[in-house]
C-alpha cells in the first residue's frame, strides 16, 4: 500500500511540483493551498507525513504546524519556505523547534525533498520507501 503524504502550500506551482515529485517516487498525495482545510482533512482521514509552506495567507505554517502537533503529535511533518519578507532560514529553525522533522529552503532540488521525505518514512532499520 502507498504511503500517503499530504501537501499544503499556497502556491499552485509548488503544490503541482511536489505532487509530481512525490508521485513519480510512489507515494500517494493529497494536496490542499489552505490550513484549515488540512485540519478538516486530518481529522477524518490519516495521512503518513505532512509537507507544508510556512508562509501562508489565512493559517501560517506555524500555526498549522502548531495544530497538527497538538491533534497528531507523532505525525511527522516537513516545513517548507521561501522566506517571504523575512529570512526562510529563521521560519524553518522555528518550524524543527515546534517538531518538525525536516525542513527544506524553496527552491529545493527534486533530490533534496525525496532524500527528506524517504529518511522520514524509512522503516525502522530499512530502505526508504
Amino acid at each position: 500500500m502507498k504511503q500517503t503524504i499530504l501537501v499544503v502550500d499556497d502556491e499552485a506551482d509548488v503544490i503541482r511540483m511536489i505532487t509530481l515529485i512525490l508521485e513519480d517516487a510512489d507515494y500517494a498525495v493529497i494536496s490542499t493551498n489552505r490550513g484549515e482545510d488540512a485540519i478538516r482533512y486530518l481529522a477524518s482521514q490519516t495521512v503518513d507525513l505532512v509537507v507544508t509552506d510556512i508562509i501562508m495567507p489565512d493559517m501560517e505554517g506555524i500555526e498549522f504546524i502548531r495544530s497538527v502537533q497538538a491533534s497528531h503529535p507523532a505525525l511527522p511533518i516537513v516545513a517548507i519556505s521561501g522566506g517571504g519578507r523575512s529570512h526562510n532560514a529563521d521560519f524553518l529553525r522555528f518550524a524543527r523547534g515546534l517538531g518538525a522533522q525536516a525542513t527544506l529552503s524553496k527552491p529545493f532540488r527534486r533530490e533534496e525533498l525525496l532524500a527528506a521525505v524517504g529518511k522520514i518514512l524509512a522503516p525502522a532499520g530499512g530502505v526508504p520507501a
